[in-house]
């Protein structure tokens, strides 16, 4: 049987991703697992997590990226010093120190070509799955806005629900605690409306109800955790 995760908000935590992956989710073959972006920053292993990630495609597991607001700091260093500070006090310096380089442009071209690519969104016949959000109130609609889907908040009250139709939007972005998270996947599947999930459950920080990572099932609509271990 094939099952369908997500995951987002790794930011650089490599052991507990492997951790997740490995023993929480048991990722077989036939599985599709898609992580929603961050990637780098803030967590000890940003490179780490990118070799995992094309370990596990090397090895034939069916593993699809997307774009996070992380990796899209890290390209906007590139324009000036200012957003180069910007970006690393942001978590930047730990991904520079996981490359063991002191400046943004000498990351090897292997890992910037990567994440350049990376798109903003995936379609699937019942999910719509983007780092952040969409910007409903866009002129050209939710996909033109390409800024929103990488670091928009607070989008829920604008969600129009004919544009979305019957596909649920999973996203990260915006950290919240595993209480928080349960208890959106009990309203989820107690409601007839296709209602967001939320599956960044704030991985590389300390505070109390976050430093987890979290897988979400999208078949089953059920949510795996694994405790920070980086």
């Amino acid at each position: 049987m094939i099952r369908r995760f997500a995951i987002s908000d790794v930011h650089g935590c490599c052991k507990t991703l492997k951790e997740l992956v490995s023993n929480g989710i048991q990722l077989q073959k036939e599985d599709q697992l898609f992580f929603l972006g961050d990637y780098i920053d803030r967590g000890p292993d940003s490179k780490g997590v990118f070799d995992y990630i094309w370990e596990l495609q090397d090895a034939g597991y069916q593993v699809r990226c997307l774009k996070g607001n992380h990796e899209d700091m890290l390209f906007k260093a590139f324009e000036g010093w200012r957003k180069d500070g910007v970006w690393r006090m942001n978590g930047g310096d730990t991904t520079l120190k996981s490359f063991a380089v002191g400046d943004v442009k000498k990351i090897p071209k292997l890992y910037l070509d990567f994440m350049e690519q990376l798109p903003l969104y995936i379609e699937l016949e019942d999910y719509w799955l983007v780092h952040a959000g969409f910007n409903f109130l866009a002129p050209g609609g939710m996909f033109t806005d390409e800024e929103a889907m990488l670091w928009i908040r607070r989008w829920y009250k604008e969600i129009n629900w004919e544009t979305v139709g019957k596909r649920t939007i999973v996203h990260g972005h915006t950290p919240i605690s595993q209480a928080h998270i349960e208890e959106r996947i009990v309203l989820v599947k107690s409601l007839p409306l296709p209602l967001p999930i939320n599956i960044d459950a704030g991985c590389v920080y300390q505070h109390t109800g976050l430093g987890k990572l979290c897988a979400l099932n999208l078949d089953e609509k059920t949510v795996i955790f694994q405790n920070r271990i980086d």
